[in-house]
């Protein structure tokens, strides 16, 4: 099956000095199932990897073969995101207290019915109270 995949565990999965044992059954998910993302997942990832550089965790180097790498990984992007961001998923967002790109993740977990994977604490706690299923 399918899940909707969040930066935290992208970047848990793809840092050489995270990988948790549940970042590496995410990337095994995605291998096998492939995940969803809402649009702005890809600005989150580059902006992860951007500062793992400035804080000397990774090179530019790995940087730009992790994202070639993650190119090429079966996830899809939600055509719908941008067009409930400013309804919907804000509203989401105040109802929990999220931000709204964490409300996004959920919000697309919601309505695809999909298990949301996370390693935000707050939004695993945010997708139980919705009633989400969650990976790992």
């Amino acid at each position: 099956m399918s899940f909707v995949l969040d930066c935290s565990a992208t970047i848990a999965f793809l840092l050489p000095d995270e990988s948790p044992p549940v970042a590496q059954n995410v990337l095994q998910s995605i291998l096998d199932h492939g995940a969803w993302t809402p649009t702005h997942w890809r600005l989150e990832v580059a902006n992860a990897l951007a500062s793992a550089i400035r804080r000397r965790r990774i090179t530019r180097n790995f940087r730009d073969e992790a994202l070639t790498d993650l190119a090429l990984f079966p996830i899809r992007t939600d055509p719908q995101t941008h067009l409930i961001c400013w309804t919907a998923s804000l509203a989401l967002a105040n109802r929990l207290g999220q931000t709204i790109y964490d409300a996004a993740y959920l919000k697309l977990a919601l309505r695809s019915n999909l298990p949301l994977a996370t390693l935000d604490k707050d939004l695993q706690n945010s997708a139980v109270k919705m009633g989400a299923s969650l990976i790992g």
